[in-house]
């Protein structure tokens, strides 16, 4: 049953996904058309024959690559908006550094219910992971399972709500990082249309039309610098989620350790 609701929220999150991708690429193709090829950014009011008169101008006759670029441009932005707002959430209310300090204190006391009121208020990812650890340590302390078995069970327990977490948290990291290459290489193929039309300019005219020189030499380099944006705000995206996501897991890591050797001092005591 949790397999069918799991695959059935893998399945609806990913046809978002598809649909937040085609509304970026269209919002870019209505930001190039309407908003970068108004009659007012050019001479004569020409789009298509008119000197560009601002940098809005300029942009529009990067070519047909623009909107795209554009997109994925505005893909990192609202990935990044959405992944930040997810993480935050599973980091839980207050700040994870403070929480965890709390909790590993009360683990470390023996105040395993006074942990867990921590977590309900804390909730968030790491909070609900380090509550079922401590509700199983609670379960092995009653069953008076030895400090290897128990260790084993508390570990599986964090493993299993950890895969269960993680998925949800890793959500769409792969389009951010696939936008690093995409950002580079679609810059890349409007460098190439760029570079392209001006020789081509070159080569259909006795004398070289400075114009359509110009023209062509500013699709590539317009193309160049969106497509390199995109890809270096794509990296600093995706290197700051990864970081985040590995403090969680980390801050989960820790927590289990904690538990595992509080509990193996509880035994130990009562072997004395």
């Amino acid at each position: 049953m949790a397999n069918v609701k799991k695959e059935g929220g893998s399945n609806a999150g990913g046809m978002v996904s598809g649909i937040i991708i085609v509304a970026c690429v269209f919002v870019g193709y209505l930001i190039w058309e309407f908003l970068m090829g108004s009659s007012a950014n050019f001479e004569g009011g020409d789009p298509e024959k008119g000197h560009p008169l601002n940098t809005l101008g300029m942009v529009y006759k990067g070519g047909f690559i623009v909107p795209i670029l554009l997109g994925m441009l505005l893909m990192v932005v609202v990935f990044s908006i959405e992944r930040y707002f997810v993480i935050s959430k599973a980091a839980g209310k207050n700040k994870l550094d403070v929480f965890m300090r709390n909790v590993q204190g009360s683990i470390k006391g023996g105040q395993i219910d006074e942990a867990i009121a921590a977590c309900d208020k804390q909730k968030g990812s790491v909070a609900n992971a380090i509550k079922s650890a401590l509700i199983k340590y609670q379960d092995v302390k009653k069953e008076g399972f030895n400090s290897e078995e128990a260790s084993e069970t508390i570990h599986k327990e964090i493993e299993e709500v950890t895969s269960l977490e993680m998925p949800m948290l890793e959500k769409n990291m792969t389009i951010i990082s696939s936008l690093v290459s995409l950002g580079t290489l679609g810059g890349l193929l409007g460098t190439v249309s760029g570079m392209i039309k001006a020789f081509g300019a070159l080569a259909s005219a006795g004398t070289p039309d400075q114009a359509a020189l110009a023209t062509g030499i500013s699709e590539a380099l317009i193309n160049t610098a969106t497509g390199i944006a995109t890809s270096v705000l794509a990296i600093i995206a995706y290197n700051f989620f990864t970081s985040k996501i590995d403090d969680l897991t980390y801050s989960i890591d820790e927590a289990g350790t904690t538990i595992v050797n509080t509990y193996r001092k509880f035994r130990g005591s009562l072997k004395q």
